[in-house]
């Protein structure tokens, strides 16, 4: 997990967590030999910095961790006032061949990873894609194939879908996947 987090985040989250190894290791091997009956009469002061540190290390879990906010679906974005905004056009069909694209879905074996009803697969370590590209258009599709970390779906870690398919498939592989897909 570390590895999806920015530096900043990262510097953060060491920081705090580093803060509560260093008071645990200190309280259990430094403080004893100088103090034999540590924490005494202390306990109380000692379990409530003990609460005080791990808190705050589950709040900085929750605070440098978090999955950046995503545009909700169906969401409207407005155009400052003065600027004019053109008609969206719908975007043009996928170029590629969908019953090729079918196989190539099969060959690569994104079924065992992915449910998907047009397939007939039934995966659970990926996304469902009937439901993560519903409304998406054939350049999301493939981006999301070529570069499957740059958009994490709800729920999902970074790095689970291999980063090689971009490589690995021909353009016309690549194309006919991408139609494929866009038809579910």
């Amino acid at each position: 997990m570390l590895l999806a987090l920015s530096t900043g985040h990262a510097v953060g989250l060491a920081v705090v967590a580093g803060t509560f190894i260093l008071f645990a290791l200190a309280a259990a091997l430094v403080i004893p030999r100088r103090w034999p009956d540590f924490p005494g009469e202390n306990l109380r002061w000692f379990i409530v910095g003990t609460l005080v540190l791990f808190v705050g290390t589950l709040a900085a879990v929750e605070v440098f961790a978090r999955e950046p906010k995503e545009a909700a679906a169906g969401e409207s974005t407005t155009a400052p006032v003065g600027t004019t905004t053109q008609a969206t056009q719908p975007a043009p069909a996928p170029a590629g061949d969908a019953a090729a694209g079918k196989e190539v879905f099969t060959a690569q074996g994104c079924g065992n990873c992915h449910t998907f009803s047009a397939a007939g697969s039934t995966g659970s370590v990926g996304p469902n894609l009937d439901d993560a590209l519903k409304g998406k258009d054939a350049a999301f599709i493939r981006e999301s194939i070529v570069d499957p970390n740059k958009v994490i779906a709800k729920g999902y870690q970074p790095n689970i879908m291999p980063a090689t398919f971009g490589q690995m498939l021909t353009p016309k592989q690549l194309d006919d996947l991408v139609a494929f897909l866009s038809q579910g």
